[in-house]
């Protein structure tokens, strides 16, 4: 009987690939993110909570940022930016449970409670300079959106040799 070997190239994971080992995760993601945030971060492999999900974009003078903010008013949301780095920080309350007594037919009982409070937040290096004076947000049906203008200031500069 003749064995005959096949050479089998392994398919590249996503470093989002839930098959994936949890450390190679942490591996792959430490050279994608600069700052150690999002779901590549150094405690995503233990716990996904506390992280707020972004998107990016660009145009030919402004940066664009979206955020999801689901529940949470635009009094509870901070917003920062210094040296190139966007800080995002957004907290939501518990409601309180009514505490009145056992007679009372105002009183709440719950079978479930699966809303939480806590805060999510994000640090993301912005990809180009911008006018922190001009920036804009607006919060609609929980997207935060953020409009940074470009600074063109900030534009590459020659240097003249001496």
């Amino acid at each position: 009987m003749t064995r005959t070997l096949i050479r089998r190239e392994p398919t590249q994971a996503s470093a989002l690939s839930p098959t994936m080992h949890p450390f190679d995760r942490l591996v792959q993601g430490l050279f994608r993110e600069p700052f150690l945030t999002g779901s590549m971060s150094l405690l995503s492999p233990l716990a996904d909570d506390g992280v707020l999900e972004v998107d990016i974009a660009e145009t030919d003078d402004a940066v664009l940022v979206y955020a999801s903010v689901p529940g949470v008013g635009r009094d509870d949301i901070a917003i920062d930016i210094h040296d190139g780095v966007l800080s995002i920080t957004a907290t939501k309350s518990e409601e309180t449970e009514q505490t009145e007594p056992a007679g009372d037919a105002g009183r709440v009982r719950y079978h479930r409670r699966e809303r939480r409070a806590g805060s999510v937040s994000r640090r993301i290096a912005l990809p180009v300079a911008v006018n922190e004076d001009s920036a804009e947000a607006t919060l609609n049906n929980g997207v935060l959106e953020l409009r940074l203008p470009k600074d063109s200031a900030a534009g590459p500069r020659r240097i003249a040799i001496n």
